[in-house]
């Protein structure tokens, strides 16, 4: 909206204060600064407030705003007066308003820091989170004009409003004053506060998806009158699925003697359907949607599935419609999945849901599954399907305009039906908040994604999203540092999902290898070497073993306390005629499941050759018990085996047949039967077709247990730096320079000035003297003392020694004056080589340490050795910031070159103790500090006792604009 004239010029209306939010029961709403225009809306609102909800904001019965009540509550400064609205379709249901006081409680302008408030929400609309909402926006925007102090007056039996100000997590005072409630709230954030505002986000954003996802009633716009076509293949699915909710179908084309289709009720427009409707599915081409929208908005439907095309997927101008329709439909408080979406689905047995252009509805399962991707989805279920796995739900966003897969996994967190979270992304609109979801998520459920459009440096069409500029390595660094499981396709992704849904997690590296077949066994053996798991020696069954065989040799594995996992390899039996038996896939099946049926705490998969029916008797249940609980146990305090391993299985030339095969698979859902239980629960065992499949799968199950081991104690910023830490002395210094700069971009910092400001936060630079010519180097190295450094600072010769620019160890005066001689003749004259003189540091591991903020993920702590391996090689390792003391042990442990550091072939180990001190130091001065956008020491070398930082670079520039803190906001992009 635009100021009017009315308005002071001074002020500007701020637009950035507008946001849309989701309310607390999954809807939206828009909340906006209050202008002149809205006298008409304000005393509409005011009218629909009951009579007590106006006496608890008055203090006194006031049926109606006067014209002067309109006029003060419209017209705002934007500075010591602000009203802020929250609407929804363009209709006001709660207001709020500060006005500056003085210190006596009267009107005052700044320097004044503290405002009054007060709030009013519609009677229908309380109990939504409104005043929540309001409370957060309205704090900011304060804090924005110089506030810090909330005061208000509340009466004694208004409760609801205590509450909300009792709940917002402020440092609050409170007394009771002439027969009200007086509350002062101090308006900084704190870690309640922001915990706070966390918490009722993920409750809303969740709560928003499953509105989504479990319907009471379901309307297709668009559906055809013939067969075929998209909306009535979607409402051929729905039927099909057994969709337990009222369903639709909608064309403004259907004649008016049309009274069913498909055998549900047929309707020209949702104003004749006299229920009301939960979800919309629109298909109907890109023009037309805006009357849909309309049409849903205005009879109250909560969310919408847009598989229409045309919209970001076709440049410019179908961006802006895109952007159109969700400015249009969060005005009438809906949440979108789409446009260009593939649908969505939900197994639950209660909802029985596929509101998608899948032809069947997956069986019933724990995975929950997103895509940004409708190709990549359609691979996905049939991958599933292939394999006898079952989803919780599926998502395939298309544009990803609206809802994301940070919506999605806020869902996944708390819906008990999904154990494990899989994602396939093209884009992170908030990297930030991902990582923050992601790491909540992955502490008590798996959550695997792969990355698509890792290299391109763009951003896929139809996703109107900020770029990221850091690297795809770092990318996934800081995925892993989240406890997610990043890997590169999506069959990698659904050989994880399978083993992390039906099977325990690891309690180490530790695996055993049983089978019918050497060959494959050493396959699994040399498989498991390579992705850093310690496989014990193959157990060799031999082609003779029999069903109960494996099933003896397995429960002996699993009852070994020396391993964390087993691996059963298998191949056909090779029958007395010669020919291989194909068809006893169940048999083994059977077997395998009795000896995991005590509830083992390991990990079992099976790599299977060319054995028919195996996989799918392995994917079905053998228990209907409920999911265990996923917790990590030490293998020091797992069971031990009863009895020593025996000598090897009892041999037998075929098959014995078991006393109870396992259950066959269950048949696809249909319209009156339940979806079936599918691959992913407990008693469920995934089977591969090779071996480096299964352990990629279980290495990665390995990895992700150690990280909740880790997460479950949280690493710490050690106490000791605060005592050495100058952070109002750093502050001054980085005003002082920025405000020396034209560049708006900010500038670097001189060798001297950056010296200085790291000695603020303990971190020590050996200082250089400049050497222009000869004399100068030689009464430089006298100041500094023998041996020394010459080296080169022109920016195309920084760090290369390779090229000679560099020379070390020079004992005396006639060294110096021959090398100097040596370095110009070779490379230039001393004004193009900018030649400086330095004392000699212990010898040593010579690494490089760098800090440096991407707008989009945040600012990346990076650690790697100088030189080829991280220049040439990219070892280099990477976590966020800020970093606490594991996160620093683990960053010089997680590059490929860490052995160098701990005494690789006889050297002396380094002072990795000063080096994680150094990690930390530069953490902290980057978070305390935004302004401080680059940092490079380099090469610090590391000696086996203590460290020495030869060079630095520092950048200053403004902070980027953070999108992960402030109030809630839905993201507009």
């Amino acid at each position: 909206m635009e100021p009017t004239p009315e308005q002071s010029p001074h002020h500007a209306y701020p637009d950035h204060w507008e946001a849309d939010v989701v309310l607390r029961d999954g809807g939206t709403a828009r909340i906006r600064p209050i202008t002149t225009d809205d006298a008409e809306r304000l005393v509409s609102f005011y009218e629909q407030v009951s009579d007590e909800s106006k006496y608890y904001r008055f203090f006194a019965p006031y049926p109606r705003l006067s014209d002067r009540d309109v006029h003060r509550f419209t017209h705002h400064d934007y500075v010591d007066r602000v009203g802020l609205a929250v609407t929804i379709g363009g209709e006001f249901i709660g207001t709020v308003r500060y006005d500056r006081i003085n210190e006596q409680g009267r009107p005052a302008s700044a320097p004044a820091d503290e405002a009054e408030v007060a709030f009013l929400v519609q009677d229908a609309h309380q109990g939504r989170g409104v005043a929540s909402a309001l409370l957060e926006h309205i704090a900011a925007v304060a804090r924005e004009r110089g506030i810090r102090r909330f005061a208000a007056e509340v009466l004694p039996a208004n409760n609801k409003m205590i509450k909300v100000f009792r709940d917002g997590g402020y440092t609050q005072r409170r007394s009771f004053e002439d027969g009200s409630v007086h509350l002062t709230l101090d308006l900084e954030p704190t870690e309640e506060s922001l915990a706070v505002q966390r918490g009722r986000e993920q409750r809303a954003e969740a709560r928003s998806v499953q509105r989504l996802l479990a319907p009471g009633s379901v309307a297709v716009i668009g559906t055809g009158r013939t067969p075929g076509g998209v909306g009535r293949t979607v409402l051929r699915n729905l039927l099909a699925a057994g969709y337990t909710g009222r369903t639709y179908a909608v064309n403004r084309a259907f004649d008016e003697g049309l009274a069913t289709l498909d055998g549900v009720p047929a309707h020209r427009s949702l104003g004749e359907i006299d229920e009301q409707v939960d979800l919309a599915v629109i298909a109907v081409p890109a023009h037309r949607v805006p009357e849909a929208v309309a049409d849903c908005g205005e009879h109250g439907v909560q969310g919408l599935v847009v598989l229409s095309a045309g919209y970001a997927e076709r440049g410019a101008e179908g961006r802006e419609l895109q952007r159109e329709l969700v400015r249009q439909a969060r005005s009438y408080g809906m949440r979108i999945i789409g446009p260009n979406a593939f649908g969505i689905i939900n197994t639950a047995e209660s909802v029985r849901l596929n509101a998608s252009l899948a032809p069947e509805s997956p069986a019933r399962g724990r995975i929950g599954l997103f895509t940004q991707s409708g190709a990549i989805g359609i691979a996905l279920l049939s991958g599933l399907h292939r394999r006898g796995a079952g989803l919780s739900s599926f998502i395939s966003a298309g544009n990803r305009a609206d809802v994301s897969g940070n919506d999605f996994l806020q869902y996944s967190f708390e819906d008990p039906d999904t154990d494990v979270a899989l994602l396939y992304l093209e884009s992170l609109g908030n990297p930030r908040k991902f990582n923050r979801l992601a790491r909540r998520t992955a502490a008590v459920k798996p959550v695997v994604v792969v990355k698509g459009a890792r290299h391109s440096g763009s951003t896929p069409p139809g996703h109107a999203v900020p770029v990221s500029r850091i690297p795809d390595a770092t990318v996934s660094a800081l995925m892993r540092q989240a406890g997610v499981i990043r890997v590169d396709t999506v069959t990698e992704m659904v050989d994880a999902g399978l083993l992390l849904a039906g099977q325990p997690l690891p309690a180490g590296p530790r695996v055993a290898i049983l089978g019918n077949s050497e060959s494959l066994g050493l396959l699994t053996y040399d498989a498991c070497l390579a992705e850093g798991l310690r496989p014990r020696p193959p157990i060799d069954l031999t082609t003779a073993a029999s069903p109960q065989d494996f099933r003896d040799a397995l429960a002996e594995a699993l009852a070994d306390g020396t391993c964390d996992a087993v691996i059963v390899t298998a191949i056909p039996w090779v029958g007395e005629n010669g020919e291989a038996e194909t068809g006893d896939g169940q048999v083994l099946a059977a077997a395998l499941h009795k000896a995991v049926a005590g509830g083992s705490a390991k990990p079992v998969a099976v790599v299977h050759v060319e054995i028919g029916g195996l996989a799918e008797a392995l994917a079905a249940a053998s228990s209907t018990a409920a999911p265990r609980p996923r917790t990590v146990t030490p293998a020091a305090d797992r069971p031990q085996a009863a009895t020593p391993r025996s000598t090897g299985p009892a041999r037998s030339t075929a098959p014995a047949t078991p006393t109870a095969p396992a259950p066959a698979p269950g048949p696809a859902p249909g319209a009156d039967q339940a979806a079936p239980e599918a691959a992913t629960g407990p008693g469920r065992i995934p089977a591969y077709p090779a071996a480096e499949r299964a352990v990629r799968a279980l290495a990665e199950a390995v990895k992700y247990a150690q990280w909740r081991r880790q997460a479950a104690v949280p690493g710490k910023i050690p106490e000791f730096l605060d005592d050495t830490i100058d952070e109002p002395g750093a502050a001054a210094l980085i005003e002082a320079q920025l405000a020396t700069a034209p560049d708006p971009r900010g500038r670097p910092l001189t060798h001297d000035e950056a010296r200085e400001l790291l000695g603020r936060y303990g971190i020590a630079v050996r200082p250089t003297l400049p050497a222009p010519d000869p004399e100068a180097a030689v009464a430089a190295a006298a100041r500094l003392g023998y041996p020394v450094a010459l080296k080169t600072t022109a920016p195309h010769l920084r760090h290369r020694a390779d090229l000679g620019g560099v020379r070390l160890d020079i004992a005396d005066e006639e060294a110096l004056r021959r090398a100097y001689g040596e370095l110009t003749d070779l490379l230039g004259k001393p004004a193009e080589l900018l030649p400086v003189v330095q004392a000699m540091a212990p010898r040593g591991v010579d690494t490089v340490v760098r800090a440096s903020i991407d707008a989009a993920a945040g600012a990346v702590l990076s650690f790697g050795l100088a030189g080829a391996p991280s220049e040439l090689l990219g070892d280099t390792a990477h976590r966020l910031v800020p970093a606490t003391d594991r996160d620093a042990a683990e960053l010089i442990r997680s590059i490929r070159a860490a052995p160098v550091l701990f005494g690789w072939r006889g050297s002396a180990p380094v002072d990795t103790a000063a080096l994680e001190e150094l990690l930390l130091r530069l953490s902290r001065l980057v978070d305390d500090h935004p302004e401080v956008v680059s940092v490079a020491l380099e090469p610090v070398v590391v000696a086996p006792h203590g460290l020495t930082v030869l060079g630095a670079s520092v950048r200053l520039a403004p902070p980027p604009a953070r999108n992960d803190l402030g109030p809630r906001r839905l993201p507009n992009y």
